[in-house]
């Protein structure tokens, strides 16, 4: 019997194939290098390796693309007609609930299999990927802490293990044993990149920025090869800490270089250039024409009816490139989503509302993205990405209630953030303009907060 590196059986192995495997496998835990072509080597001299099809399977049902989607549904229709194990046939009904749009249920399913099976790292891997797309701090943790001790520092994948659960402990404000755990994966496997990641969010939520980009720079070799699939993302990280400090032409330099050089169509590094070109216009730098470009390559994702959070992002380059009637009739999609999946509910029920608000800033309408915002700024554990991903939210909403005259919510937000971040200068800043523009209207009476809706 050929197992993998973790001892679980093969469907359909032989030797060769087992090594392109492993190899692919390797190559989806540290985000470097094809673990595509790796597979397909793997299934070209083992057609019936069935794990091969499922480790392709939760990549293009992962990537929130809706041409990999296609290629997902493909390769399911092939699985079905295999002899798949116990284990493996647990894989397939995970995916099948992906690709239905119903997250949580898959990320259910998920729970139990890792029960089932503790030291089945791709799909602990794939399952903290279902919890981060739908934004769910608590099981980016404990799923990982479930399993943890019964792993152990000689078994193949344990850095990997650490550097997931780094990841879940900083999502759910764990930021001491988050990065202490964080940097513990990085000393026994200096490559893994979301190990680096976790690390970096840490200090994007202390706000040190400081930290932040010195921990970019001085790591910097580990993830900027051209076969590294977290470049642009750890890039996206150092700008938000140069951002923070105010040094706005490294940041469009980082955004011209590293993030849109070369430019990409994967969705992850659309997501990455739309939001940092938003928070830029925030900054009050001009960004010229770059929204062109992201505009034009969001255009292949952006369909109303996969992944919200993805659409919410492509209305951004929308919005800047002029797209106006784009954004509106995405936004109309959104919201008249029947609700008959769990994605659709996302849709009507928290990415209307994000892509209403930001086209409302963007024309100038605050009050009107002020009362969008502020509903639609609980998304954790709705749908969603990061903290630090989310952030962009409650800063537009920030900005909206100051330029609304709405002086007393634009102080009150400004000290939340200070409370999270108290020595964010872009913090600091809400709150002087809050002040200043009260203080200035002192002997008026300040404006009325709009009806916060529930």
């Amino acid at each position: 019997m050929i197992t993998d590196a973790q001892g679980h059986a093969l469907s359909g192995a032989n030797h060769e194939a087992l090594a392109a495997y492993e190899q692919a496998v390797t190559a989806f835990q540290l985000y470097r290098g094809d673990p595509m072509a790796s597979l397909a080597q793997a299934i070209s001299v083992a057609p019936d390796l069935a794990m091969a099809h499922i480790v392709q399977a939760h990549l293009l049902a992962l990537a929130t693309e809706p041409g990999c989607v296609a290629m997902a549904q493909e390769v399911m229709r092939g699985l079905r007609e295999m002899q798949l194990n116990e284990r493996e046939s647990s894989h397939a009904a995970v995916i099948e609930r992906v690709l239905q749009g119903e997250w949580t249920e898959a990320a259910l399913a998920m729970d139990r299999h890792n029960v089932q099976f503790p030291f089945d790292i791709v799909a602990l891997q794939a399952g903290h990927l279902i919890d981060f797309y739908r934004g769910n701090a608590r099981n980016l943790r404990d799923r990982i802490a479930r399993v943890l001790p019964l792993w152990s520092p000689e078994m193949p994948g344990y850095s990997i293990v650490l550097g997931m659960y780094a990841f879940g402990l900083e999502e759910s404000g764990d930021f001491g044993r988050a990065e202490a755990m964080g940097r513990q994966a990085l000393d026994l496997q200096p490559l893994d990149c979301w190990a680096h990641h976790a690390v970096a969010h840490v200090m994007e939520m202390q706000g040190r920025a400081q930290d932040g980009v010195g921990w970019m720079r001085m790591r910097e070799p580990y993830w900027s090869g051209d076969d590294n699939f977290f470049k642009v993302h750890n890039a996206w990280h150092g700008a938000l800490c140069l951002l923070d400090l105010g040094q706005k032409d490294e940041v469009l330099s980082i955004y011209d270089g590293t993030i849109r050089k070369t430019p990409s169509a994967v969705a992850l590094d659309l997501v990455d250039a739309s939001a940092l070109l938003w928070r830029l216009h925030l900054s009050g730098v001009d960004v010229g024409d770059r929204w062109l470009e992201v505009a034009q390559t969001w255009d292949a994702h952006a369909d109303g009816k996969l992944y919200p959070f993805n659409d919410w992002h492509a209305v951004m380059a929308w919005l800047g490139a002029g797209r106006l009637a784009d954004a509106q009739r995405l936004g109309h999609a959104l919201r008249a989503a029947d609700g008959r999946t769990e994605v659709s509910r996302w849709a009507a029920g928290t990415g209307a509302d994000l892509v209403e608000g930001f086209a409302a800033h963007w024309r100038g309408e605050h009050d009107a993205a002020v009362q969008h915002l502020y509903r639609a700024r609980q998304i954790a554990n709705q749908f969603g990405g990061s903290h630090a991903q989310r952030d962009i939210i409650d800063w537009t909403l920030t900005e909206s209630a100051l330029r609304a005259g709405q002086r007393g919510l634009a102080e009150a937000l400004a000290h939340e953030r200070l409370a999270l971040k108290p020595h964010s200068p872009v913090n600091r800043g809400f709150l002087q303009r809050a002040r200043g523009a009260k203080s200035s209207a002192d002997a008026k009476q300040d404006r009325p907060a709009m009806v916060l809706a529930a």
